[in-house]
């Protein structure tokens, strides 16, 4: 139990420091007319790490999961695919 008390705090505290660091290359961005590579380098990365899907699910327990071979069947011309320019 105290072990993982710990182990969320330490987690807790790695998040509240990163965004600490994000945040502050952000207004140094864009308040300081001298800030660099780093901060911007800092702030891009902050932001790319935003866009990853965090709440996944396995592709077998997901509603309305595309099927394997679907797209295959799409680009030969398959059943339900069609070709692309709709002739």
């Amino acid at each position: 139990m105290a072990g993982r008390i710990a182990e969320r705090g330490a987690v807790l505290g790695l998040g509240l420091g990163l965004g600490t660091v994000w945040w502050w290359a952000v207004l140094r961005l864009a308040v300081t007319p001298d800030a660099g590579a780093l901060e911007g380098a800092v702030a891009a990365g902050g932001w790319g790490l935003s866009l990853l899907p965090v709440h996944c699910v396995a592709k077998a327990r997901a509603v309305g999961a595309v099927g394997e071979g679907r797209w295959k069947a799409a680009w030969r011309g398959g059943a339900g695919g069609g070709k692309a320019g709709g002739g």
